[in-house]
């Protein structure tokens, strides 16, 4: 069986969020979207399941983390090159994101962050993996 992860993120619009995402090149499952969900698919294995606040927090027991004031996790995707990342990043904050944190270079690793308009961090890394020893 081939796992799937589904990372839920409390979101304060979800309009602009899902604007954020698909700007970014996911797709949307509409089946599992309504107007307090949506369900971005990342690839077939990653969907983000981004829920307007209240919504998210019928599935919590703790309050909810405001991700401008806190960071809770580092999302980290893959990308297929050094020129990936760079788009993904651009794309990112031509849809409401903002960069985050400096450039990461260490050896074959080529990295940048960003976060979404509610604070959530996402990075993007590319591994030249021929260069790996």
């Amino acid at each position: 069986m081939e796992r799937m992860i589904f990372v839920n993120l409390p979101v304060a619009d979800v309009t602009a969020s899902r604007e954020f995402y698909t700007g970014l090149g996911f797709n949307v499952n509409e089946m599992f979207s309504d107007a307090q969900v949506t369900s971005i698919v990342v690839s077939d294995a990653i969907v983000v399941m981004i829920m307007e606040r209240d919504r998210f927090a019928d599935f919590a027991e703790a309050p909810v983390a405001d991700p401008r004031a806190t960071v809770q996790v580092l999302n980290a995707l893959s990308a297929s090159s050094r020129e990936e990342v760079d788009t993904l990043v651009g794309n990112a904050v031509a849809h409401g994101g903002s960069v985050y944190g400096k450039t990461q270079e260490d050896g074959p690793m080529y990295g940048r962050a960003v976060t979404d308009p509610d604070g959530h961090v996402w990075e993007f890394v590319h591994m030249d993996m021929s260069a790996v020893g």
